[in-house]
């Protein structure tokens, strides 16, 4: 039976209404993408179910229904509906808040505050939760599209659960645009392919998915069907989810970089590409293959640092977009390349060695000796010049005299390193013979 004392809304200021607004669910059985935590076995389903929720942190993308879900469960829990959003509220806002869960407490009603972008809130205004919190006069669900690990405190995050939405995919998203045109009453005027395509450019976000349908509503005459050259010229492609200084960024370039290390040049151009796609500037994935170069190739091929060097040049000699396919070509190289972290490693070990051996003499026999009183202390004596020795190897021990001889660099046999193993090997041969 409906309410009627509800108030009611005009029909045609209904239809004005976005079209995600108007299909936004009504049960957790009716939210489509997220069914690891919606399905009859998901986590909030159990918690309906025990008839009892706690504080959570709802970290995905945008357009993957977690304002949604944190609405439906405060209805489904008889509870109370609080809604914030970081980027408007400060210290005043939060303390109207809290007060007013704090008198309908008294009255015997619980409050769920969702608070939207909460990793936007600074550290002392996420402490201030946690009283309310504990004592139960809020229960808690955030949401984030930044990694809680980094953007939350741990004494919050101590207190509430984190639950991961995932990008719809395309079933899920094909699912919400069949709802919209049972909703409209009227089939989307897009060929199979157009359709597809739409579906991509959404890229895992729902409520974008809906608006690029409403779009195509709007802009298609009577009896009119786009295809995907129709589809591109009414709709602004959508940026991809990249956000320079946050997860995207640092997601994709750790893929960029463990498919090189992986030795998988397809993998690699695809990340690459991904974010030239996202707007990333090309100097900085210049200096990361660098990096790359020097980190996981260094002496297997000591072109590879000569490559990437010359790339990044070659980009800012010749800007975009001609300057990617250098940065391409050195991303290709560097990814079929032999792999080796021997000088990374001997790095390490060498730092750390000369952080805990302090300030220690270098052999007396190795030190230059330009006065009569560094002579007289034995600066520079019995000293061998190597290129006077057989095999231009003199084989003497050039480490402190307390420390001892140390091994760092341990070189695998591949690549150029193969030939650097050998020398190594034969130098160590030379000391053992030669009692040095």
């Amino acid at each position: 039976m409906s309410d009627l004392f509800a108030p009611q809304v005009p029909q045609e200021v209904e239809a004005r209404r976005p079209l995600a607004d108007r299909l936004r669910p009504k049960t957790l059985a009716e939210v489509t993408g997220q069914e690891h935590l919606t399905g009859e076995d998901g986590v909030l389903a159990r918690m309906i179910d025990s008839g009892s929720l706690g504080s959570m942190i709802f970290w995905g993308p945008p357009g993957t229904g977690k304002t949604t879900i944190a609405r439906l469960l405060s209805g489904q829990a008889g509870l109370a509906f609080e809604q914030i959003s970081a980027i408007f509220s400060g210290v005043a806002d939060l303390k109207k808040v809290f007060e007013t869960a704090r008198l309908r407490r008294m009255e015997g009603r619980q409050t769920l505050l969702f608070v939207d972008e909460i990793h936007r809130f600074n550290r002392a205004q996420q402490d201030s939760f946690l009283p309310v919190m504990e004592d139960g006069t809020v229960i808690l669900v955030g949401a984030t599209t930044e990694n809680p690990s980094f953007e939350l405190n741990a004494a919050l995050l101590s207190r509430a659960r984190v639950l991961t939405f995932k990008p719809h995919d395309e079933q899920s998203l094909g699912t919400l645009l069949k709802r919209a045109e049972e909703t409209e009453h009227r089939p989307l005027p897009l060929d199979e392919d157009a359709r597809a395509a739409l579906i991509r450019m959404a890229d895992g976000d729902g409520r974008a998915a809906l608006t690029l349908a409403e779009e195509v509503w709007r802009a298609a005459r009577k009896d009119e069907v786009f295809d995907t050259d129709g589809l591109a010229r009414i709709v602004q492609r959508r940026a991809p989810v990249y956000d320079k200084g946050q997860d995207g960024h640092y997601n994709l370039i750790s893929a960029l970089h463990k498919s090189v290390r992986g030795s998988d040049p397809d993998a690699a151009l695809y990340y690459l590409c991904r974010m030239f796609d996202a707007g990333e500037d090309p100097l900085y994935l210049g200096r990361r293959l660098v990096r790359m170069a020097v980190e996981d190739i260094g002496l297997a091929d000591p072109q590879a640092l000569v490559i990437c060097n010359a790339a990044k040049d070659a980009y800012d000699y010749l800007g975009s977009p001609e300057g990617e396919l250098a940065l391409a070509q050195a991303c290709v190289y560097l990814a079929t390349a032999p792999k080796s972290n021997g000088v990374y490693v001997a790095y390490k070990a060498a730092m750390r060695a000369a952080k805990e051996n302090g300030s220690l003499l270098p052999p007396k026999h190795i030190l230059n000796a330009p006065t009569k009183l560094m002579k007289a202390e034995g600066y520079n004596e019995g000293y061998r010049y190597d290129h006077d020795e057989p095999d231009a190897f003199s084989g003497q021990d050039y480490f402190p005299e307390k420390m001892g001889r140390k091994t760092f660099y341990d070189p695998p046999e591949r690549g150029f390193e193969r030939e650097i193993r050998k020398r190594l090997d034969w130098w160590s041969k030379l000391r053992r013979e030669r009692g040095s």
